[in-house]
């Protein structure tokens, strides 16, 4: 499978950023680009984020992407009516951007309204998943995937350790605990902290 380097999967981030900015559509990345962001950089198979992406947006939308990325108009309509996730395919590299259409759970709403503006040392500017909600999210596609993958595990661990003391932590265990995550999350911290 092919990876892409933390630079060019910002550039890519950024783009669609100017695009959900310009139309005015509240988003957040999320994934292994905001990991890298709140904790250790790593390459990414993809840019994942969350958008308050409507129907009286999809043909603004459409145009706005323009002819860099593929993307499959009735995937994109089926998704926003059915609050689920599709993809674009960024052309000149091929690297895949999943986009999931903000749920009305109000964890999805919490996680937008507590995103945050991010601009990196390259000058990529972007609104960015808080890192509390990168380790929720990083907890529950672990555990989604069988609590094998490596690859959540340490990007959850690298979130956890740069971020030590400025996290939330209220918040973590209020929804950790919502989410069943509560055992997961004590393991996460423990490891960590390197106890």
């Amino acid at each position: 499978m092919t990876q892409w380097t933390f630079s060019e999967s910002l550039a890519v981030a950024d783009r669609i950023a100017r695009v959900f900015e310009n139309l005015e559509i509240p988003y957040a990345i999320g994934g292994s680009v905001a990991s890298s962001l709140h904790g250790f950089p790593r390459s990414t198979m993809d840019i994942d984020l969350v958008a308050d992406l409507r129907l009286e947006d999809l043909d603004a939308f459409l145009a706005a992407i323009g002819q860099d990325f593929y993307v499959d108009r009735d995937r994109v309509r089926q998704s926003i009516e059915l609050e689920d996730s599709f993809n674009l395919i960024e052309l000149n590299i091929a690297l895949k951007v999943d986009i999931f259409v903000r749920r009305t759970s109000p964890l999805s709403v919490s996680e937008l309204k507590r995103a945050q503006e991010v601009t990196t040392e390259a000058g990529h500017r972007f609104v960015v998943a808080a890192p509390e909600d990168v380790v929720l999210q990083k907890l529950d596609w672990y555990r989604r995937g069988g609590s094998i993958s490596e690859r959540q595990w340490g990007d959850l661990l690298g979130v956890l350790e740069v971020q030590e003391g400025r996290l939330d932590m209220d918040y973590l265990h209020q929804w950790a605990a919502q989410l069943q995550l509560e055992e997961l999350f004590a393991k996460a911290l423990s490891e960590a902290s390197g106890a």
